[in-house]
């Protein structure tokens, strides 16, 4: 392959992969945006309108890991592109949905083919690109992400207010077909570093089965129910690893944990820092409208500042990364959030927007700086044959982080608040559950902040 090839090559590659690293964000945003209008349209209550978005999360969670095994024996542009195509395809199905369960089933469907270009996306980038180009590209690829982010609350508002929620839908279809042929016409080369490698199926069961109880059971946890579920999805996870343990070919190899100090590490750093910052929208949103008595649109412009910021940084972030250990811009970052959740401790009913903006950029820088290293870290960390399994690990960091992270913050609104409806003359109470929560968030960066030091002692390689 010449050089101009091999660079087209690569560029090609990681436009479909930041494509597919777009969509997720993107669509969950915008959706749960439109979950008003759906309610009304399909005629259904707000438990249902829950599964609409839970259901996708939970599927992603589910499959991430098996999906980025399978890519790794099967090869990654295959299940890349096979995720594309089902996605394009369950987007068409959806704008004939007449009703609620027809529509969790096919945002079941999504969230299997999310997880399966999800998966591959950082693992194909890690393929495609040699480790002194691999941070910038990484920060490409998230730079992505975090557009998602910005553009689902805004593009997805204006699109269900003035077309229905089904034209959100609508917009990805053109997009995926784009995807489809970019992949076929300009990707030849395929990678399955573990081709003559079984895929373990039991192994796939028992860990999709753990973490969907302990997901959904922690998000439960102010009843009983919810702590059965998790200690049955405790129960599941030693039966799984006991398992792996016994398997000649794993779907998840738990040496890359025992003897990996760097991934595990890593790892654990993205937990933490998902965990600590996932219910930050999701407070300011209320606080914004509900304590300052903002509109929707005004609100969504003013937490736009955070993703925009990351989405300005994190190219830069990853860039570095290929120059500076990942693991020291990782900590810097993670240093950063902490500021900012310490910051928005102090918040009151009058705190100025500007203030408010101040802290939300402060927290997008944070996250530009740890996210795009940390990712880089992690996936120059494994060998080849695991860059499937290391780009689902990043992915299920993510949603198991975010799923404590609303878990303690339910658990902390129905303390300070109780199960109604969140109004205006909840304010006060409303303030106080954010503060605690932040002041555990806060807290909680501390243990991520030493675990991402931590890994900079290595002398395993001196890039991470």
């Amino acid at each position: 392959m010449s050089a101009h090839s091999d660079r087209d090559y690569k560029n090609s590659l990681l436009l479909v992969a930041s494509f597919a690293a777009f969509l997720n964000p993107f669509l969950s945003s915008s959706v749960n945006l439109a979950l008003p209008a759906i309610g009304h349209d399909l005629n259904t209550g707000t438990v249902a309108l829950g599964w609409v978005a839970t259901s996708f999360i939970l599927t992603s969670a589910i499959f991430l890991l098996p999906m980025g095994r399978l890519a790794d024996i099967s090869g990654r542009i295959k299940i890349f592109k096979t995720g594309i195509f089902l996605f394009t395809l369950s987007s068409f199905f959806i704008i004939f949905c007449n009703d609620i369960t027809s529509l969790i089933i096919l945002r079941i469907l999504q969230g299997l083919s999310g997880a399966m270009f999800f998966s591959t996306s950082l693992a194909l980038i890690s393929s495609a690109f040699p480790p002194g180009e691999r941070g910038k590209a990484i920060g490409i690829n998230i730079t992505s992400v975090y557009l998602g982010l910005s553009a689902g609350p805004v593009v997805g508002g204006f699109f269900t207010r003035h077309f229905g929620w089904r034209s959100i839908f609508i917009t990805l279809i053109p997009l995926g077909i784009i995807s489809l042929i970019l992949i076929y016409k300009k990707l030849k080369t395929d990678w399955a570093d573990a081709k003559n490698e079984k895929f373990d199926l039991k192994g796939s069961l028992l860990y999709g089965i753990s973490l969907a109880l302990f997901i959904y059971g922690f998000s439960k946890l102010s009843g009983t129910t919810g702590w059965i579920l998790m200690l049955c999805g405790l129960i599941t996870g030693f039966l799984f690893f006991f398992s792996e343990k016994h398997t000649t070919h794993p779907v998840f190899d738990f040496g890359l944990f025992a003897n990996n100090r760097i991934f595990t590490l890593s790892s654990l750093a993205a937990l933490i820092h998902y965990a600590a910052t996932a219910a930050t929208g999701f407070f300011m949103s209320l606080y914004l409208q509900y304590i300052h008595g903002l509109n929707s649109n005004i609100a969504g412009l003013i937490m736009i500042s955070q993703p925009l910021s990351m989405m300005a940084l994190s190219p830069i972030a990853g860039k570095l990364s290929d120059k500076i250990k990942p693991g020291i811009l990782a900590s810097f970052g993670m240093g950063m959030t902490a500021v900012g959740l310490s910051s928005l401790c102090f918040i009151s009913l009058h705190t100025s927007l500007p203030i408010i903006i101040f802290i939300l950029i402060i927290m997008g820088i944070g996250f530009a700086f740890f996210s795009s290293p940390n990712s880089n870290a992690i996936m120059s960390s494994v060998e080849k044959k695991h860059f499937g399994i290391a780009s689902g690990v990043v992915g299920t960091m993510r949603v198991i982080g975010q799923s404590f992270s609303m878990g303690i913050t339910m658990m902390i609104l129905t303390f300070y608040i109780g199960k109604q409806p969140v109004s205006q003359l909840q304010s006060e109470g409303l303030l106080h559950g954010m503060k605690t929560a932040f002041i555990i968030f806060s807290f909680l960066c501390i243990p991520g902040i030493l675990a991402s030091l931590a890994r900079n002692k290595t002398k395993d390689n001196k890039n991470i």
